[in-house]
């Protein structure tokens, strides 16, 4: 009996020591807004690779945690507080973990508000950028960057049909000004300083995680109320603008694997097909077999924005010569996808 007992206690220890110089050897990631939508997915695809994942939340204790949660990740990473604001909490963030990959992700990305919201978007997503690129060339130079940049610094593009790495920019948003300073200077260091440092120009990604502020979010909530009888329309600004959308899930998987290359570059991430507000729309109410869908939706000119961009498609040729990446959810896959899970949510809340 004795001999039994010691012989499992030798394997529990064994077992902790084995975990803890797992542990030590893992690579370290640092996700900034490791509480949005696309640091939800990407904390999963790096737990599923064996990283150590650390999670950026500006205050712990008044962070909202739902989507780590709803993918069962929050106990699985380390939550570190600081503040894309402050040049000495991301200093001494970095200095500390001197993680292996950053995932810069931390953005005020509401396109809409970003006008009623220009100062701290620009605190926030540029000099926020700045203030962590710093810090990792002084703490972490060995570090590979990803700053998750953006479809909107296109803007319309002069009318181009398809937008790839060597499209001009012209921006038409606060939030995609942006943006675009954080990318340059994402291109800057690296020329200059040598640092792995890249930039992925994500077009628009979707999924259940998905702020409800958003349009897709916006109508398939909308839709699912609509088929459980809590609400009889959606209230929307422009439907004509086009988008290029596809699921987080896999563009995080994209992100990694820019950071996996021998040498630092910048990609577009995207589906190369686009599809109205109004597409949207109408294939979420085929999810609850509504075809007059018109009759539900109405008009707010307070959801217009003072210049929209009216179309983006994205060429992801390069992406997937260099990559091997390429997008598995369709647009009819992923609208079914966001429909069902708000309805099977706001089910389950009644």
């Amino acid at each position: 009996m004795k001999l039994g007992h010691k012989s499992r206690q030798s394997d529990c220890l064994g077992s902790a020591v084995y975990s803890s110089i797992r542990l030590a050897m893992a690579k370290k990631a640092l996700i900034t807004g490791v509480c949005g939508q696309d640091g939800a997915y990407l904390s999963k695809l790096l737990l599923s690779k064996d990283y150590s994942v650390h999670g950026m939340v500006r205050d712990a204790s008044s962070a909202d945690f739902w989507r780590l949660n709803e993918l069962d990740l929050k106990d699985q990473i380390i939550i570190e507080e600081a503040d894309m604001r402050d040049e000495d909490s991301l200093n001494t963030l970095v200095e500390n973990i001197k993680p292996d990959e950053i995932y810069n992700l931390a953005a005020l990305s509401f396109v809409g508000a970003s006008w009623d919201t220009s100062v701290e978007t620009s605190d926030i997503n540029a000099m926020g950028a700045l203030r962590l690129l710093n810090a990792m060339k002084e703490h972490s130079p060995k570090a590979k960057y990803y700053q998750a940049s953006t479809s909107e610094m296109y803007g319309n593009s002069n009318g181009e049909t398809f937008q790839d790495e060597t499209t001009p920019l012209h921006p038409r948003s606060p939030y995609a000004i942006s943006k675009l300073f954080a990318h340059w200077m994402t291109i800057n260091y690296r020329e200059s300083y040598g640092l792995y440092a890249c930039s992925g120009i994500l077009f628009n990604h979707e999924s259940p995680l998905r702020g409800i502020n958003f349009v897709t979010r916006k109508i398939t909530d909308g839709v699912a109320r609509i088929k459980l009888g809590l609400e009889d329309s959606i209230t929307l600004g422009n439907i004509d603008a086009q988008r290029d959308w596809g699921f987080a899930g896999d563009y995080v998987k994209a992100m990694w694997e820019m950071l996996q290359q021998d040498t630092p570059e910048d990609f577009v991430i995207s589906t190369g097909e686009t599809h109205s507000v109004r597409d949207f729309l109408q294939a979420a109410f085929k999810e609850i077999a509504i075809t007059d869908w018109e009759s539900y939706v109405q008009f707010d000119d307070r959801f217009t924005r003072p210049l929209d961009v009216e179309t983006l498609c994205g060429s992801n040729n390069k992406a997937q010569q260099k990559l091997h990446w390429e997008p598995t959810v369709s647009f009819e896959e992923l609208v079914r996808i966001m429909v069902e899970w708000d309805l099977k949510r706001l089910t389950s809340a009644s």
